[in-house]
């Protein structure tokens, strides 16, 4: 799949107090102002940021996300401010950022389990901003949790049965088509083993079949490699990739492990005090002096 256009952000100019020490964009970075003139202070800036390429036959050239002008306040902390980004059906989007970036925040507004102050979602041409999860669960909306909470007393097929029959299936259709999504993610030789029995990176595979079972068109994973030990980071890469390029699955990905986002994202939106700095292809997104400074660095998030 050639990678390309699919991710386009505008967003409100970082004010200097919040940049101390951060170098501008090198021209590398293919951020460019559209009016073509230097924005005022606070003021709009609308980037073009991934190169132009031709889209997938058979694409919509609609975006199936797109966030306008969200802002998250809590209290008088503002994990949100005024981001706005499209992504494009079958693109995998990293959002990354060092711990408190807000990237956290903005994972769970698309998500449904925070709700913006002000602004919109929209998803598929419509706008699902005070939607609750399960709403956007019907609409093809899914997620997975970093800290995986299976039934622990149930089988790996009867914990994805739950799902699918959650999603309207009837017992006898959800036993059958079960052991499709177990055996995708790799688990067929536990179908029906106690899940308590599954290893930490076997149990992010049964929460990747659990949601693939409510058949999305955007999954969004939180820290799938998280606690998962490094020769079965591969694999788990491999069946994402699955999902993009076999199922048409658009990705939106918080993540630590860079190499692990390297080899998975198209682009990647990097988030710092709860505004956009960069965004656009991953490498591109890698090589900015920032992201370099800030996140490379830091192992935290």
């Amino acid at each position: 799949m050639r990678r390309g256009a699919g991710l386009t952000l505008r967003h409100r100019a970082t004010p200097r107090s919040d940049v101390r020490g951060l170098r501008r964009a090198p021209p590398s970075a293919k951020v460019a102002v559209a009016s073509g003139r230097r924005p005022r202070k606070g003021g709009w800036m609308t980037a073009d940021l991934a190169e132009p390429a031709a889209r997938p036959a058979g694409l919509s050239a609609d975006p199936i996300l797109a966030l306008e002008h969200v802002t998250v306040r809590f209290g008088g902390l503002v994990a949100n401010d005024d981001v706005s980004l499209t992504l494009g059906e079958r693109r995998s989007l990293a959002l990354m950022g060092p711990n408190g970036a807000g990237k956290t925040t903005l994972f769970n507004v698309v998500a449904g389990s925070v709700r913006p102050t002000s602004g919109r979602v929209v998803f598929a041409g419509q706008d699902i901003t005070t939607a609750p999860a399960s709403e956007r669960s019907r609409l093809g909306i899914a997620r997975t949790f970093q800290i995986t909470q299976p039934f622990s007393t149930l089988t790996v097929r009867e914990n994805v049965m739950v799902a699918l029959t959650a999603a309207g299936a009837s017992m006898k259709d959800a036993h059958a088509r079960a052991r499709d999504y177990v055996d995708f993610v790799g688990l067929g030789l536990k179908l029906d083993d106690p899940s308590s029995t599954l290893s930490t990176g076997q149990r992010k595979r049964l929460e990747l079949a659990r949601a693939l079972a409510t058949r999305p068109r955007l999954l969004m994973l939180d820290e799938v490699t998280g606690g998962v030990d490094r020769p079965s980071i591969p694999g788990i890469i491999d069946t994402i990739h699955r999902l993009r390029d076999e199922r048409g699955i658009t990705l939106i990905v918080v993540e630590h492990h860079m190499d692990f986002l390297r080899a998975l994202a198209d682009e990647a939106l990097f988030l710092h005090r709860g505004q956009v700095v960069v965004g656009g292809p991953i490498e591109t997104v890698a090589a900015h002096p920032t992201v370099r400074n800030i996140y490379l660095g830091d192992a935290d998030d």
